[in-house]
């Protein structure tokens, strides 16, 4: 089963759950803001996971994180659907932003 670490506050986590309901993919979501164990979790594989270097630069938290069954972590959430030939369903998310410049996430 795939683990979705993100937090309910975030647009793009919205989006990706919204996404995996849609087409009943297998999924736990583990809200980073929920309990300081599930952000050190996060936190860890952020700190030793290269998949993350792309968001450190862009000083982004790196959610969702995916980690896949065989353990390998994507930031690229569409992707899980791609590889099932599913298409990315977009959801209105006008005027909601994580990030500190507004633009995203």
């Amino acid at each position: 089963m795939l683990k979705v670490y993100g937090s309910q506050m975030c647009p793009d986590c919205i989006q990706c759950e919204a996404n995996y309901d849609e087409y009943r993919i297998n999924y736990e979501f583990i809200d980073i803001n929920a309990s300081l164990r599930n952000l050190k979790e996060l936190l860890r594989m952020r700190d030793s996971d290269p998949a993350f270097l792309e968001a450190k630069e862009a000083g982004s938290i790196g959610i969702p994180a995916i980690v896949r069954e065989d353990g390998s972590v994507t930031l690229n959430w569409q992707s899980v659907l791609e590889e099932q030939g599913l298409p990315v369903k977009e959801y209105d998310m006008s005027g909601k932003a994580c990030s500190l410049d507004k633009k995203g996430c």
